[in-house]
């Protein structure tokens, strides 16, 4: 059967999150969105352990969790009774490790699977051992990459790691500021163990192809939610048994007719796309910034280098064609709330919007129905003014993004102000402009020569440094 995974979420145990981060409010929201299986989150924090003991009914044959029957009965006049298929939940929990490594401090986040609350027991058990897992649903732990994982199949065979939102600057595995060039430099003996990556919220597919040392990986996204509310902003498709151990499988052998492919963010929306400094306002793409020699134009402080640059960085391929059409394809896609929120010119958290919202998935089915899966005859019929425009214009990837930098979300406009104005007071459609918007945005995608320009200005920048590490070894000697 097909169905959606979100297989990275936070509960209300984690840092920053929503009070109302929980199994039922994640349950009700699944329903909305569309999606079937849904990662607990946490599963270290012993609070969360607990609730997930007390709330879950586990399947042995599939390693899947189900509601409770009794709190889903509470839940029913909450739900999406458009989405009538089966939710289950897949233990999972995300690790921060922060270590020293070749000469560098490390900070990366793992993903962490498990068929059954027994392994996860044993698993939490040799985790206090080594740090506090208490005080946070993500715990810190200087613990190194490659001996999490070898506990993670020490304890249960079966269980499996991901690396996070492997090009985020902070905490990741390919990090500007604390990660590595390669997998094999952080997992060692273990990488042959790793199969799947996950992209994040700031890069796609296409942007990865760039690597061609990322080939041998299933490419997952996930929507890493703090609140219930952003579960599916980025999500997964597969083809398969709804199980822990089909989608392992489907993940790890790269199955194109098990493992279908991913809905993304616009990258360009993702919170480190681009390069800059939040407090200095500067948002620089890649080009820009090695024009700048990274150092930021207002502060004079080195810039957070973002996704893109580090990609362009490490890549080593020109063309993606070929890679592209044997991978499993990628979807781009602005959450409903946003789209709604433009169109009725009020915020995504007011009233109306939630009233527009219920109007739409009652109709849809659900939100990513809505988005991707239903015709425009169907969207027109809902009777929102501008929804079906708004829709075909993010299929069609035309829409202008401000990039995201720096910890600072890009900023996606549908429609410019002149658009929804004309609209607003004349009613008319028909006048808008559908040219998709010439930017700074999808260089890499459209422009080979701006991108041909980036490598061979990072590849002068390599030349520069090397010159300048063989003087000093000379001025040594």
């Amino acid at each position: 059967m097909k169905f959606l995974a979100d297989l990275h979420i936070h509960s209300k145990y984690s840092m920053a999150t929503a009070k109302n981060s929980d199994l039922e409010n994640n349950y009700i929201y699944a329903s909305k969105k569309g999606i079937n299986v849904i990662g607990t989150g946490d599963f270290t924090h012993p609070g969360w352990f607990n609730e997930l003991e007390e709330k879950l009914v586990e399947d042995k044959s599939t390693g899947l969790f189900s509601l409770r029957k009794d709190i889903k009965i509470s839940l029913k006049d909450e739900v999406n009774k458009s989405f009538n298929e089966k939710i289950r939940f897949m233990l999972q929990s995300e690790i921060s490790s922060i270590y020293k490594k070749n000469g560098k401090v490390r900070k990366i986040h793992n993903l962490v699977y498990f068929p059954s609350l027994e392994s996860v027991k044993k698993f939490n058990f040799k985790l206090n051992l080594i740090g506090n897992i208490k005080s946070d649903g993500r715990p810190i732990l200087g613990l190194d990459s490659r001996d999490l994982l070898e506990i993670i199949l020490e304890t249960d065979e079966r269980g499996f790691l991901i690396p996070a939102h492997i090009w985020t600057p902070w905490f990741s595995l390919f990090g500007s500021r604390s990660g590595f060039d390669t997998l094999e430099e952080c997992y060692e003996d273990l990488s042959s163990e790793i199969f799947a990556l996950e992209t994040g919220l700031s890069s796609d597919p296409d942007m990865n192809f760039l690597i061609s040392n990322l080939d041998k990986y299933t490419l997952i996204s996930n929507s890493d939610a703090h609140s219930p509310g952003k579960l599916g902003r980025e999500a997964n498709v597969f083809d398969c048994e709804m199980s822990f151990y089909e989608i392992k499988d489907a993940l790890k052998k790269k199955d194109k007719n098990k493992f279908k492919g991913t809905f993304e963010f616009f990258p360009e929306e993702g919170k480190y796309h681009f390069d800059g400094h939040r407090k200095c306002n500067v948002c620089l793409s890649p080009m820009e910034t090695l024009e700048n020699k990274g150092i930021c134009p207002v502060c004079g402080k080195n810039l957070t280098l973002g996704v893109y640059y580090r990609i362009i960085e490490l890549s080593d391929r020109k063309n993606i064609d070929q890679i592209k059409k044997e991978s499993p394809p990628f979807k781009s896609i602005v959450p409903l709330t946003a789209i709604l929120s433009e169109i009725s010119k009020v915020g995504p958290n007011t009233k109306k919007v939630k009233a527009l919202y219920e109007k739409v998935i009652n109709k849809a089915g659900s939100e990513f129905n809505a988005l991707w899966g239903c015709e425009k005859d169907l969207l027109d019929k809902i009777e929102i003014p501008l929804l079906s425009e708004a829709i075909e214009r993010m299929r069609n990837d035309n829409l202008n993004i401000d990039p995201g930098f720096d910890g600072e979300f890009g900023k996606v406009r549908i429609f410019n102000a002149k658009e929804l104005d004309s609209f607003l007071s004349k009613g008319q459609v028909s006048f808008f402009n559908n040219k998709k918007k010439d930017s700074k945005l999808f260089e890499y995608k459209k422009n080979q020569e701006v991108f041909n320009q980036a490598k061979k200005l990072f590849k002068e920048k390599k030349e520069e440094k090397t010159i300048e590490i063989n003087k000093k070894e000379l001025n040594k000697e």
